[in-house]
């Protein structure tokens, strides 16, 4: 496929989803991170532009940067599959399922692997079967605390702790505000933590476990974009038999979901030491304050040299 500083890269920021900010920001570290390791890296947003920039002069590879639904729900992978373009991540298919959050627990579910119990309510159900019955079912099987989020979507948004049934309606209202369905699960008290997973060509390998302590106990859009609100300590404050187990039980969701080249799983680990996954993300932010980016740095290795390594993988798988 020819020297690596040869290849030209096209890294996909902006679109126009919720996130779009955080997404350029992501992009631009990625720009430069590809540009630090000799490689030719152009960055483009997900617009009209796009197809006609592929077709008129397709680049080696592309870097997906591009968070919420055009990023990560497997619709613009499948385009570049479309178009013969090659590109970093998972699937479209694997994609698809990974962002839906109901979906994707379902999968670690049959797995075996454990998961905070969760119902999936669309907003039509919900106002059909009478919101305040269905809400009371819901506390009445999952009990209280609860976390309500989006079904698809990231960055925290639309998500809020439910502490109180009398909180619940305001907090469904909220998550409704970005997607028309919630999940609804289980509120895990213990340790948050992310676990970055790259496979640079001997196989999936988990890197030093972020913990996450934001400082107001929740993890939402502003504590993981505003410097000051959340404290990463890398490598996580935890038992090394515990540490173990965390990084197994993300290994274990990755290859269950099917995912490839990197993501980041989601855990939290119970006051008894014992892993949850609460989701993934095919397309980790790459921001200042993002977690992968962290995991590299802490694991000693360089992210440019990690993203060249997966842009020269995806080159290769198509031939």
């Amino acid at each position: 496929m020819g020297s690596r500083d040869e290849l030209r890269v096209l890294v996909l920021a902006g679109g126009l989803s919720y996130e779009r900010d955080v997404s350029l920001r992501s992009g631009r570290r990625v720009l430069d991170a590809l540009r630090s390791t000799g490689m030719t890296a152009e960055l483009h947003d997900a617009d009209v532009s796009l197809l006609p920039a592929l077709q008129a002069d397709p680049p080696d590879a592309v870097v997906i940067a591009l968070h919420g639904a055009t990023g990560e729900d497997g619709s613009l992978r499948g385009v570049l599959d479309l178009c013969g373009v090659p590109y970093v991540g998972a699937d479209a298919r694997t994609a698809r399922l990974a962002w839906d959050k109901p979906s994707a627990k379902s999968r670690l579910r049959e797995a075996g692997i454990p998961t905070p119990d969760w119902v999936a309510l669309p907003h039509d159900r919900f106002s059909e079967l009478g919101a305040v019955a269905v809400l009371d079912r819901i506390v009445e099987r999952l009990g209280l605390p609860l976390m309500v989020k989006p079904a698809q979507g990231g960055s925290g948004l639309g998500a809020a702790v439910v502490r109180e049934a009398a909180d619940l309606p305001a907090a469904m209202v909220g998550c409704f505000a970005y997607d028309s369905t919630a999940l609804v699960e289980q509120y895990v008290s213990g340790t948050r933590l992310a676990v970055s997973i790259v496979d640079l060509g001997t196989g999936p390998e988990a890197l030093p476990i972020v913990e996450i302590v934001p400082r107001d106990g929740v993890y939402d859009y502003a504590a993981r974009y505003t410097a000051g609100l959340t404290t990463w300590h890398v490598p996580a404050r935890l038992d090394p038999e515990v540490a173990a187990r965390v990084s197994e039980t993300a290994l274990t969701a990755y290859k269950a979901l099917g995912l490839r080249d990197l993501s980041r799983i989601d855990v939290i680990v119970s006051e008894g030491g014992e892993p949850q996954v609460l989701g993934c993300n095919v397309s980790p932010g790459m921001t200042e304050t993002s977690l992968l980016p962290l995991a590299v740095q802490a694991a000693g290795v360089d992210l440019g040299a990690v993203l060249g390594a997966l842009v020269g993988r995806a080159v290769a798988r198509q031939g």
